[in-house]
């Protein structure tokens, strides 16, 4: 198969994980992100690119954001919100991580494949991904032929964006609007 047939297989895949995403959680991690004072993101590897990512449009958005572990991330509190981006729910770091919070009496959510993982069942929100991770023992929804994770970054990534446009919509900002908070000691 030539570079040209793996993308367009990368699609099909996409498009069979974003046919088996469920709107609801997603819009309900939109109004969480709304409703909270600061939002703490955590990922790993790849997937903390991702979040990452996303804490970038979060900020262009004029919310306070947080990339935890960055040496200026401050103290979570009450009425803030830690999003966690982990395929299998199960990594050790972003499961302490949880369970911290929750002891601290924040509001967690999830993006990832298995929401009856580890952290699933501590968060307040989950959004299920119908993708594969290499990192779980339990079976996933979709096969594919990327490296194992790959499907989930790209979803959770276009989760993100999805969720961004909808966060645009609801506070009424264009492009040009969060263009102003773009970085410019470049």
């Amino acid at each position: 198969m030539n570079v040209r047939g793996y993308a367009q297989e990368i699609r099909r895949e996409i498009d069979a994980a974003l046919n088996g995403l469920d709107p609801g959680p997603c819009d309900r991690l939109a109004e969480a992100i709304l409703r909270s004072k600061r939002i703490f993101l955590a990922g790993m590897g790849r997937s903390g690119l991702i979040m990452r990512s996303f804490a970038m449009r979060l900020m262009h958005l004029g919310l306070e954001v947080h990339v935890v572990g960055e040496t200026t991330t401050p103290a979570i509190a009450g009425g803030d919100l830690l999003l966690i981006g982990s395929g299998s729910g199960e990594t050790e770091s972003l499961l302490a991580m949880t369970r911290r919070a929750k002891a601290l009496g924040i509001d967690v959510a999830l993006v990832t494949v298995h929401p009856d993982s580890s952290i699933g069942a501590l968060a307040d929100l989950v959004v299920r991904v119908a993708a594969t991770t290499p990192k779980s023992s339990k079976p996933s929804a979709a096969a594919s032929i990327q490296p194992k994770g790959s499907l989930f970054e790209q979803i959770l990534f276009l989760i993100c964006e999805s969720v961004v446009l909808r966060l645009m919509e609801i506070r009424g900002i264009d492009a040009e609007g969060m263009f102003l908070r773009h970085a410019n000691l470049e």
